[in-house]
C-alpha cells in the first residue's frame, strides 16, 4: 500500500536566523523549555532535503513526502526580508524535488506579511514548479486570514485550485501572557506551544474563518490542519447547535463548511481514540495521513494504518488515494 504524508519538514537556516528574534520576543521562555525535549529530528535531518531523507522513507515504508519549513518563521518577518528569503527557499525546494520527482513534493513557503508578494509566489511556485500547494504557520501581526489584506492569498489559492496547510506556531503574546501564564516558565512555554496553544489557535483560526464568511467568498478554498483537526472537529455538532444560521447569517452550518473545506491529518499523533473520533466527525474521505518528520521518526507510521479498525477502502483513502485526489500527485 502507497502512503503519502503531507506535514513533513525541513528547517531553512537562513529563514531561521531571521525570526529568531521575533520568537524570542513572543515566547521568551520557549527555547529553554524545549532544550531537552524528546526529538527525533536532529540538525542533519532537518536540513537534508536529500540521502538522509529518502532513506528514512525507505527504511519505513513512505512513498512520498510533501514537504515544508518547519516552525513559525517565514510569518514573523518583516516584508523587505521576508519576500527574498520566501523565493529563495522555494528555489531550493524546487532543486530538492526534481532530483527525486517520484519521491518528494511541496508546499510553497508566503511571506504573509506582504500578502500580494505572497499570492504572487504561490502563483509561481504552483505554475513553475508543480508545488501542491502552501503551508502558512498561524497568524501574521496577530491576524487570521480572513482579515480583508490577505484575500490576495486566499483568491489565489482559489483560483489555482491548491489548499492551504494551516500549521501552529508561536501564538499571539496577549493570549499567550493571559491564558498560558503559569507559575513555572517552562510548564508556561509547554502549555502555550505544543501542549495546548498551538493547536487551540489554529482550530479557533480555521472557526474564525468560517464564521466570517471565507467559503462563501473563496468556494474552491480547501484547508489542511493537523493534529486531527487542532481541537475544531471535535465540537462541530455544539458549534452548529450554538451558533446555528439563524445566528451567523451564511449560506450553510459551520460542519458543512468544515467537512467540504477542512481536511485533516494525524501529524504523527498516532493514538487510536482520536483516530476513531475523527473518523466518526468527518469521515474518511476528508483525513489525509501526516508523521510531522522529522520531529516525529517515520516509524510506526504504517503499522498503525495497517492495523486501524476500519475498512481497507478507508485505510486506502486515507493513506494515499485523497492526497492524490486533492494535491493532483
Amino acid at each position: 500500500m502507497k502512503i503519502i504524508t503531507l506535514e513533513e519538514h525541513f528547517i531553512d537556516v537562513a529563514i531561521s536566523k531571521a525570526s529568531a528574534d521575533a520568537i524570542e520576543r513572543l515566547a521568551p521562555s520557549h527555547r529553554a523549555a524545549y532544550s531537552n525535549y524528546p526529538s527525533h529530528a536532529t540538525f542533519d535531518k532537518m536540513t537534508d532535503l536529500g540521502p538522509i531523507r529518502i532513506a528514512d522513507m525507505d527504511a519505513n515504508g513512505i512513498d512520498i513526502q510533501v514537504l515544508s519549513i518547519g516552525g513559525p518563521g517565514i510569518q514573523l518577518i518583516a516584508p523587505k526580508e521576508a519576500v527574498p528569503l520566501a523565493i529563495a527557499s522555494n528555489d531550493k525546494l524546487a532543486d530538492a524535488i526534481k532530483a527525486n520527482p517520484d519521491r518528494l513534493a511541496g508546499f510553497a513557503t508566503l511571506p504573509t506579511t506582504n500578502p500580494q508578494a505572497a499570492a504572487d509566489e504561490l502563483e509561481r511556485t504552483v505554475t513553475k514548479f508543480g508545488f501542491k500547494g502552501a503551508m502558512i504557520s498561524g497568524a501574521t501581526n496577530d491576524k487570521f486570514l480572513d482579515e480583508d489584506e490577505f484575500s490576495p492569498i486566499l483568491e489565489m489559492a482559489n483560483k489555482l485550485k491548491v489548499p492551504i496547510y494551516l500549521h501552529p506556531t508561536t501564538i499571539m503574546k496577549s493570549v499567550r501572557d493571559s491564558y498560558y501564564n503559569c507559575k513555572k516558565p517552562d510548564v508556561s512555554a509547554r502549555f502555550a506551544a505544543s501542549g495546548w496553544g498551538w493547536h487551540m489557535e489554529v482550530g479557533v483560526h480555521i472557526v474564525h474563518m468560517i464564521l466570517n464568511g471565507t467559503f462563501d467568498k473563496y468556494p474552491n478554498l480547501q484547508m489542511i490542519t493537523g493534529h486531527w483537526g487542532e481541537f475544531a472537529a471535535l465540537f462541530l455538532d455544539r458549534m452548529d447547535e450554538q451558533m446555528p444560521q439563524e445566528i451567523t447569517g451564511l449560506e450553510h452550518t459551520i460542519s458543512h463548511y468544515y467537512r467540504n473545506h477542512v481536511h485533516i491529518t494525524p501529524s504523527g499523533l498516532f493514538t487510536m481514540p482520536l483516530f476513531k473520533c475523527a473518523l466518526e466527525m468527518v469521515g474518511a474521505d476528508r483525513i489525509m495521513y501526516s508523521v510531522d518528520y522529522p520531529y516525529v521518526g517515520n516509524e510506526g507510521a504504517r503499522a498503525f494504518l495497517e492495523n486501524a479498525p476500519v475498512s481497507q477502502e478507508d485505510i486506502e483513502k486515507i493513506a494515499y488515494k485523497n492526497a492524490e485526489k486533492l494535491l493532483n500527485l
